[in-house]
């Protein structure tokens, strides 16, 4: 079995200005216009008491974004807020006034108009802004990598985005959507990976991201849970964990939880980045094959990498059978928890937790962020069955 690999933070700290702008007064302008839309609830945050029990923990707790919005994903969050901004700055207005109601009016249609929004993705985000689009009126074209599932793509044509499916990475997806958007009149690229020059949209949808952190951050606190001692975070290009550890740093300034960040094995650049140590980012090229799809982006968010090589505790690289052995574990757990259906992207922090938990062959990682008794851990499932025929063949032991 292949091995996890991990390794301490030890990167010089930055300047840390990015910081800020995952302060909890920000992230409450995202979670306000989250509020607005009828489709917005509060995903459950399943308490697994008896998983913890067995694992050795203080306690256990799964936010479970299988619900979020419809979609079966958290991304939706980051898309539609970016797209919420991006609008308030073309009309000169403040974001707290761009309300579901406001933006699905005619008023709003006289005011603003179209524009065209582009993307690259696995799934889950063009799904959002796909989706997003739809419900105000704009429109939506989105760019796939190939390997990308007919589930994925079918979801995101019935939003009524262009979708193709490139020969291309995602990362090649990425440069695709920012030249077609730039050529575009009103074309807009909303991507949650961001580069010299284009930044501000990331920070937005990092923004969007912490509506699901700061509702886990609430809903721990009403299971008597004042903060928990560790937040495991899975990345792609990294702009999640990134929101994660700003949010968690910004509502906890003098005592932050441990931050472990988990990425696919094939596609492992912010490991890669903490493993050389000098705090500048990796990149990794290829394919990027991985069941993780949703985390296969080689090339990390640069504002999102500041924050992680300042609050980051530990990077773990994960190999494809520590995300199924989650999702099996999460499907099937121990009697009087709850169930979850959690996806190849969602549930790799359950099968990292047990993996450091049920033997001693990771014990230096796990002594190194010391999980104990004590420890009151957070995990977050990202999205549920996105590609059902997939996700039927791991839990039933037919793949991976």
């Amino acid at each position: 079995m292949e091995e996890i690999k991990w390794t301490g933070n030890h990167m010089p700290k930055s300047d840390d200005r990015w910081l800020e702008v995952m302060s909890v007064e920000e992230v409450e302008k995202a979670r306000t216009f989250h509020r607005s839309f009828p489709q917005y609830c509060v995903t459950p945050l399943n308490r697994l008491e008896n998983m913890a029990r067995y694992l050795g923990l203080a306690g256990l707790y799964v936010k479970d974004e299988s619900y979020r919005f419809g979609l079966n994903a958290f991304k939706v969050l980051g898309g539609s807020f970016a797209m919420a901004r991006y609008i308030a700055g073309e009309l000169g207005r403040d974001v707290r006034e761009m309300t579901c109601a406001y933006l699905t009016s005619a008023a709003f249609r006289e005011a603003f108009g179209q524009a065209t929004f582009f993307t690259a993705t696995d799934g889950n985000h063009g799904r959002g802004v796909a989706w997003a689009a739809r419900q105000l009126g704009q429109k939506a074209v989105v760019r796939m990598p190939k390997g990308t599932s007919k589930s994925r793509y079918d979801n995101i044509a019935r939003e009524g985005a262009r979708v193709t499916i490139e020969e291309v990475n995602y990362d090649e997806c990425v440069r695709m959507a920012a030249k077609e958007a730039a050529e575009t009149e009103r074309g807009v690229v909303v991507q949650d990976t961001a580069w010299k020059g284009y930044e501000q949209i990331p920070v937005w949808i990092m923004q969007g991201y912490g509506t699901m952190v700061s509702e886990a951050a609430a809903q721990l606190r009403e299971t008597g849970v004042r903060r928990p001692t560790h937040v495991f975070v899975q990345a792609g290009v990294g702009s999640l964990a990134g929101a994660a550890a700003g949010y968690f740093t910004n509502l906890f300034p003098d005592d932050p939880p441990k931050l472990i960040v988990m990425e696919a094995r094939a596609a492992d650049c912010l490991y890669r980045g903490a493993l050389a140590g000098d705090g500048n980012p990796r990149i990794v090229e290829g394919d990027l094959r991985t069941i993780m799809a949703g985390l296969a982006c080689g090339e990390p968010n640069v504002i999102a990498w500041d924050i992680l090589r300042n609050h980051v505790s530990a990077f773990v690289s994960c190999p494809d059978w520590v995300s199924a052995s989650g999702m099996r574990m999460l499907a099937a757990p121990l009697k009087g928890d709850s169930a979850m259906i959690s996806g190849e992207s969602g549930a790799v922090g359950m099968g990292l937790l047990a993996a450091l938990m049920e033997t001693d062959r990771y014990r230096d990682l796990r002594e190194a962020i010391g999980l104990d008794g004590q420890s009151h851990v957070l995990l977050f499932s990202t999205e549920g069955d996105t590609d059902p025929e997939r996700y039927r063949r791991i839990v039933w032991g037919r793949e991976t």
